[in-house]
């Protein structure tokens, strides 16, 4: 038989298995109609995918049938799904229409193939249509969550399969993935796919020091096996009395997660002590799962000293994406704590599988509430009346993501979930926007409270108005949900516009007695100056006289004229002007595609100060039109989030080798508090190792100091073997470079 022959049965057979495969994990198993549909959804992708190949060179039908899997093995979900699922990149890759989707199959499964080609279309969009795209796709999220569930298969699977796209594209799609859709999975409840998807993100971003911390932690947690089947056997004994049956797993946290506890604590993986976990998962009815998870709790607290400042009842009070469980720490016989999460067979299929888990044992419980007013809070989001760029309606939509709760009382008693940090002022916006606008402040268990106070779980709220009170632009800082920064923003917008005709009409005069022609240019060139967000604000200031005429004459440069001013002080709005924090000329760039080699004369970059890259660090750039090309460490948290809102500008940036070029580093010191430390550090950093200090901050207490050194370095193995010699110095008790030392200013 000939090889291609031979290919394309070996093919076909993989095709039949991966199908087969499908039907097995399909959990639900229901009556012939619904295995004949699923049959009919894969006969038709098959058939409308037959001459399509992904770019490993596999079969295109290999993805929808993985996307499928997924979503009815990782998140439980049912027939519609899976033949939407498998359906999914029908309407946008092939000659199906939608009207053929539902003349087949449904309307419901038309509707999700709808929304779901309406993400696939985000990434095609030019960023002022992006915006409006996603409130879109977003508002599917309350009508039908399933689109979204299935999309975050569909991303799951191409996280999976990413290793042969170009560096650039794996960059943009790991930064979206981390930014969005990780959260997005997370609040959905989701924990195991979240935990993937930050984790293949995290490769990508930072591939050294992902495979540097996976290497850690497989040989942290290989050292502890011995400990934890000591620790484990009096657990089982005890809870087998109990005559309950039960499952002791051990539960090891995700690279990502380690990583982040590392940032925050300036700790090794070694030294980190909540690695994993121990999970126990009890066989109940759901009448008797609290009652038991409790008894569980009295053995092992009975057997090991719990800490009763680190005991959380989310079966009380289930988190808002439906997540129930008893989280305790206890101390072991050999004086480790140690971390344990109680919970039953059905609290934990909601933990792994999330939202559509959950609606399964829907009950009308608190964890309801809980969803049902995260998804109202993103329905408000969507609605509100508002034409903020993308990047900020993504931010404000992100922040929704990764709030925790706190549960509140109203007068009556009711129960009104809010993002944890809430204020007065976002309760009483989250009522009704009339109420925040006239907000005096509140009354919290009968005391009197100003607008500004932080709300905690189980505060009851009365708020107090005045029809004299409006908001003002300082009201931005007594709020934190995006609900209502959005109402202030609309409320003052409201009141500005009065102030417009009259406003616009006194500058028109302005510009005429100055000579200047008025036009948008102009106007552009006046906001920027004065450091206002739009026309209606510099109208406003104009009528209420607090911005003049002199002014206007005194920001001209005497000489210069108003097209040399122009010049200067034009700027893209959502950047900030930076300079270059190197001592001569940074680098060369890989000019990605022909637009911007038109678009750029002469190399021009900056080296960003939000991450001081040196030579030596994986670097990402970032270009856009009139700006020098941004570049950043590729861990970078703003390069993340530029990267997610406006991926068609990532640029491939390599190091220039130049002798005598020097990079900005920083560092943060940990040492013991002695006379002549200092000395010893400036000598082994000028002396010996011949590095320029640009800046030293201090800190001391109790005994101990932190330091924040800030230094020029020519590439990642001087300040490497700078670090190293810094760790030898006696009192020094530990070494990082950090991206900056803005927590020392």
């Amino acid at each position: 038989m000939p090889v291609d022959k031979i290919k394309a049965e070996e093919e076909r057979l993989e095709i039949l298995r991966r199908y087969r495969r499908l039907i097995e994990v399909w959990h639900t198993r229901k009556e012939t109609t619904d295995r004949w549909m699923v049959r009919k959804a894969f006969r038709v992708a098959a058939d409308a995918h037959k001459d399509m190949r992904r770019k490993t060179g596999e079969p295109f039908i290999y993805h929808p049938l993985e996307v499928a899997t997924i979503a009815a093995e990782e998140i439980g979900l049912g027939r519609t799904s899976i033949i939407s699922a498998l359906l999914h990149d029908t309407v946008e890759d092939t000659e199906l229409s939608l009207k053929d989707i539902e003349l087949m199959f449904d309307e419901e499964v038309a509707k999700i193939i709808d929304g779901l080609t309406k993400i696939d279309e985000i990434s095609d969009n030019n960023t002022t249509a992006q915006s409006e795209t996603l409130k879109k796709v977003i508002l599917t999220l309350s009508e039908d969550v399933r689109v979204i569930l299935i999309k975050l298969s569909d991303r799951l699977h191409n996280m999976r399969t990413m290793d042969i796209m170009a560096r650039e594209k794996q960059m943009k799609i790991a930064s979206e993935t981390q930014y969005i859709y990780a959260p997005l999975a997370n609040r959905l409840g989701l924990y195991k796919l979240k935990s993937e998807l930050e984790d293949l993100s995290f490769k990508y971003l930072q591939p050294e020091v992902y495979t540097n911390i996976k290497k850690q932690i497989t040989k942290v947690t290989e050292s502890k096996l011995e400990f934890y089947a000591d620790f484990i056997k009096p657990i089982e004994a005890g809870l087998n009395k109990l005559q309950l049956d039960f499952s002791i797993s051990r539960n090891i946290h995700s690279v990502y997660s380690m990583w982040k506890k590392m940032k925050k604590s300036e700790l090794s993986v070694g030294e980190i002590r909540d690695t994993e976990s121990i999970d126990i998962v009890i066989d109940s009815d759901q009448e008797s799962e609290k009652l038991n998870c409790w008894a569980v709790y009295s053995v092992i607290s009975s057997i090991y000293k719990p800490n009763s400042k680190r005991l959380r009842d989310w079966i009380s009070t289930p988190k808002a994406n439906g997540y129930e469980a008893i989280h305790t720490t206890v101390m072991s016989s050999t004086g480790r704590w140690v971390d344990i999460h109680i919970r039953s067979k059905r609290m934990d299929e909601i933990a792994n599988k999330g939202y559509a888990a959950y609606w399964k044992y829907k009950d009308g419980t608190k964890a309801e509430i809980g969803l049902d007013h995260w998804l109202k809070r993103t329905r408000e989001l969507i609605s509100d009346d508002s034409n903020d760029e993308t990047i900020n309606f993504i931010n404000d939509f992100q922040s929704n993501l990764f709030s925790d709760e706190i549960i509140v009382f109203t007068p009556k008693g009711e129960l009104k979930s809010l993002p944890l940090g809430s204020t007065v002022l976002d309760y009483a916006y989250s009522i009704h926007s009339d109420l925040g606008n006239n907000c005096l402040g509140a009354t919290i268990n009968h005391k009197l409270v100003p607008i500004d106070y932080v709300l905690k779980t189980g505060d009851q709220v009365k708020v107090l108005d005045s029809k004299n009170v409006s908001p003002t632009t300082d009201w931005y800082k007594y709020v934190n949900t995006a609900r209502s920064k959005s109402k202030i923003k609309q409320a003052i917008k409201a009141e500005r516009k009065k102030h417009k005709e009259q406003g616009e009409k006194k500058l028109k005069d302005y510009f005429k007695q100055l000579n200047i022609q008025y036009s948008k240019t102009s106007v552009g060139a006046l906001m920027q100056f004065f450091k206002l967000n739009s026309p209606l604000d510099l109208f406003y200031f104009i009528d209420q006289d607090k911005i003049t005429l002199k002014q206007i004459k005194d920001s001209l440069p005497a000489g210069e004229g108003w097209s040399g001013w122009l010049r200067k002080n034009l700027r893209i709005p959502y950047l900030n002007t930076r300079n270059n924090n190197s001592e001569g000329e940074a680098k060369e760039g890989e000019k990605k595609n022909d637009e911007i080699k038109q678009e750029l004369k002469s190399p021009d970059y900056t080296v960003e100060k939000c991450c001081n890259p040196i030579p030596g660090d994986d670097v990402i750039g970032l270009y856009f039109p009139g700006e020098p090309i941004q570049v950043h460490r590729t861990g970078c948290g703003r390069a993340t989030q530029l990267m997610t809102h406006y991926g068609k500008n990532i640029v491939k940036t390599k190091w220039k080798q130049k002798e005598g070029i020097t990079f900005l580093a920083s560092l943060k010191i940990k040492a013991v508090d002695k006379i002549g430390l200092l000395s010893k550090l400036t000598e082994v950093a000028s002396d010996e190792m011949k590095v320029n200090i640009r800046s030293l901050f201090l800190r001391s207490s109790e005994g101990l100091t932190d330091i924040g050194l800030s230094l020029y370095v020519p590439d990642t193995q001087i300040l490497k073997r700078l670090i190293k010699k810094l760790k030898k110095i006696k009192e020094v008790v530990k070494v990082l470079r950090v991206d900056n030392l803005d927590d020392f200013v």
